[in-house]
């Protein structure tokens, strides 16, 4: 059995990464979703809650798995037994980061791949990071989320009032 390890924060899932994680289960016997707790940049929902988001998009998928962790990915992929670690990339500043990480990994755990999976075309533009901004300044999400993160985003800049910042990036 080969199992895959897909490693991110999912602040939120979106999908680029539901594409990313449905292509790799056709390739791996399982695929484990990690859910990064502690990144160094800041999130908009709680690790509980974007282990839920990311559970709530594969619950239909029984070769796929979602659990939270935390430490160096490669030492939780031993953990789990992983042989592989999936990557997604969107675009050409995505392979420099993923490479540079593949080669650490690489010389930290030598006997475990890396599988970088290029995203679908309708995908390209996505990042987290976009869906965060547009959320946040009530713009439409539709098109980039399920309905049910596009909910939480909603009840999360409710419950956050005023005391929320914009980046400046969409917004000006």
């Amino acid at each position: 059995m080969v199992r895959a390890l897909f490693p991110g924060t999912f602040d939120p899932i979106h999908f680029g990464h539901i594409d990313i994680a449905e292509r790799a289960s056709r390739l791996f016997d399982e695929v484990v979703m990690a859910v990064y707790d502690k990144p160094l940049k800041s999130l908009m929902f709680t690790p509980e809650e974007r282990i839920g988001l990311v559970k709530e998009a594969f619950k239909d998928n029984p070769k796929i798995k979602v659990t939270g962790y935390s430490g160096l990915t490669v030492e939780f992929a031993r953990k789990i037994e992983a042989q592989v670690i999936v990557r997604g990339l969107r675009v050409f500043s995505d392979f420099e980061f993923e490479f540079r990480m593949a080669l650490a990994n690489h010389r930290l755990a030598p006997d475990i791949e890396v599988a970088a999976l290029i995203t679908a075309e309708e995908h390209t533009f996505l990042s987290s990071t976009t869906v965060r901004e547009i959320a946040m300044l009530n713009g439409d999400i539709s098109s980039m989320v399920p309905p049910y993160v596009e909910q939480a985003f909603k009840k999360k800049v409710a419950e956050m009032g005023d005391q929320h910042t914009v980046p400046n990036s969409l917004r000006d």
